[in-house]
């Protein structure tokens, strides 16, 4: 009984491991062949000194409205006092999240008035924005009724206002650019140019390096960022802004070389090659050197960075496209970011999603319906039999089988949030990464052998007749050429009894079989196949 309980699992896992290998797409990411190349170590941009400095002028701050379609939104005004007449202006765009103009972009926007350049912060429309959907043309629109708040300060000569993006924000900068010619230059930082999924899935992937996580881990990235979201979620995923990079503006990219999140030599390239297309050259090229996301190191921006944009700003246009091109720190990108495949099962997150819950909910709920109605019904006459219930022999293994199944799944989820977490406080822990990942496959493989255990006794059921005498509610007499090998189990006898009881063996085999397909799905059962 061992011996074939323990080669069932083996066949199981097998099984398994191979509808997991078909079931989605592998994650493959084209390291990067061809480097950009800095021409100098240096980030200023112009000759030192030729424009003023930041800290030349006392900040006056002034909250403002800025006037939407159908709602309002607050901005912060800041301006250098004593700075004159006829001065450039900058509207900051926002990155992901809720973009509060009082808070965002306080050091960079205060820094860059006092050297001359009067800067507004709007607050983000909250309305139009959230986690599931984003317009980002639309969002282009709202920023432009800051931008002509901007342009009618009195300080403000309209024809030297331009747009700062930041992140998210470089999705939105390039279509105000396209839509409003006349701006009159454009900042893009920590720009990710790619489609925003396949910006989701470069970022994953470069953390997980970092965190160091076994290889099979990289298989749930092209299956989680190239599903469709449940429910149509997530609707700006495939948002592509390269058909807008071909701007007129002067520009200036900044990244730093350790945005982990971000192609920061694929979009330099990406932009610059764009802009070139439509017959602009003047777009200036700055890394620096240990940097992360917004150009911070430690959570402070690198002062150098507005330094330079209020070099670059103020000493238009003859800072635009000034040599070096390409100057700071040198990049290195390893992988490309690409499109991502969708997965050959589940690509419909709606139904990963509604399947998983189901299973959840019957293998965890099942039994316990169950048990509620034999406690009710126990002394209504005739009541055990309409319950019923499973046969002797199957009970503990079906249920350790349902509870198994459900724990190897909260097991992944719980270690995949780990992780992530991890990750994203770009951190380590082997203990973590690789020996919970160990207890997850373990604790998948352990399940396999009361399923094991149960599929055998299930067959020990069979009769020559075939299956459908295997499903007949009524004990046959045993046959002694059955040769069943479970003690007990005849031929022909039934695996349940009541409705109760085929409800429950129907719920459990449904629950165990859909769990055990999502695990493998994600990768538990993985034998390098």
């Amino acid at each position: 009984m061992t011996f074939r309980t323990a080669a069932t699992t083996a066949v199981l896992a097998v099984g398994l491991a191979a509808v997991g290998a078909f079931a989605g797409p592998e994650w493959d990411p084209q390291p990067v062949d061809h480097h950009v190349v800095t021409a100098a170590t240096s980030t200023e941009i112009g000759a030192p000194g030729a424009t003023t400095p930041i800290g030349t002028y006392p900040v006056r701050t002034e909250d403002v409205v800025v006037h939407l379609d159908g709602t309002d939104v607050t901005a912060r005004l800041r301006e250098p006092v004593g700075a004159g007449s006829g001065l450039p202006g900058m509207v900051f765009v926002h990155g992901a999240g809720t973009g509060d103009g009082a808070t965002a972009f306080r050091e960079t926007a205060t820094e860059l008035a006092s050297a001359g350049v009067v800067t507004l912060v709007p607050s983000k429309n909250l309305t139009t924005y959230s986690l599931r959907h984003r317009d980002y043309l639309q969002m282009a629109g709202d920023y432009a009724r800051s931008v002509e708040l901007l342009r009618s300060q009195p300080d403000v000569d309209p024809a030297k206002v331009g747009v700062y993006g930041e992140s998210e924000g470089t999705w939105i900068v390039p279509v105000m650019a396209h839509e409003d010619p006349s701006l009159a230059f454009t900042v893009m930082t920590s720009s990710p140019v790619v489609r925003p999924r396949e910006q989701a899935a470069y970022a994953v992937d470069s953390y997980l390096r970092n965190t160091n996580v076994p290889q099979g881990v990289f298989r749930a990235i092209p299956r989680a960022v190239g599903m469709e979201l449940p429910d149509g979620g997530l609707d700006y995923v495939d948002f592509d802004v390269r058909p807008y990079l071909g701007m007129n503006q002067p520009t200036l990219v900044a990244y730093g070389t350790a945005d982990a999140s971000m192609p920061i030599e694929q979009g330099a390239e990406e932009i610059l090659a764009a802009a070139h297309t439509a017959g602009n050259d003047a777009v200036t090229v700055r890394y620096y050197g240990g940097a992360d996301h917004g150009i911070r190191i430690d959570g402070v921006i690198d002062q150098n960075f507005p330094r330079d944009v209020a070099s670059f700003v103020l000493g238009l246009p003859g800072t635009a496209g000034a040599a070096p091109r390409i100057a700071g720190a040198q990049p290195n990108q390893v992988y490309l970011a690409e499109p991502v495949p969708s997965p050959r099962w589940y690509g419909n997150g709606d139904v990963l999603f509604g399947f998983t819950v189901a299973a959840v909910v019957a293998a965890l709920g099942a039994p316990l319906l169950w048990g509620a109605s034999v406690l009710a019904l126990r002394r209504m006459r005739g009541a055990r039999r309409w319950v019923g219930g499973l046969a002797r022999d199957l009970r503990l293994p079906m249920l350790l089988a349902a509870v198994g199944s459900v724990m190897t799944l909260v097991a992944l989820v719980v270690y995949l949030f780990a992780i992530a977490r991890l990750a994203v406080d770009y951190s380590q822990n082997s203990v973590i990464v690789q020996g919970g990942w160990l207890g997850v496959r373990l604790l998948g493989l352990a399940t396999l052998v009361p399923v094991a255990v149960a599929v055998n006794r299930l067959s020990d059921r069979r009769e020559r007749r075939g299956v459908l005498g295997w499903l007949r509610e009524r004990v046959v007499v045993d046959d002694p050429a059955s040769h069943s090998t479970t003690p007990g189990v005849r031929a022909g006898q039934p695996v349940a009894r009541g409705v109760g009881g085929w409800a429950l063996f129907s719920l459990l085999t449904f629950a165990v079989g859909m769990l055990l397909l999502v695990t493998a799905y994600w990768g538990v059962f993985q034998l390098g196949i």
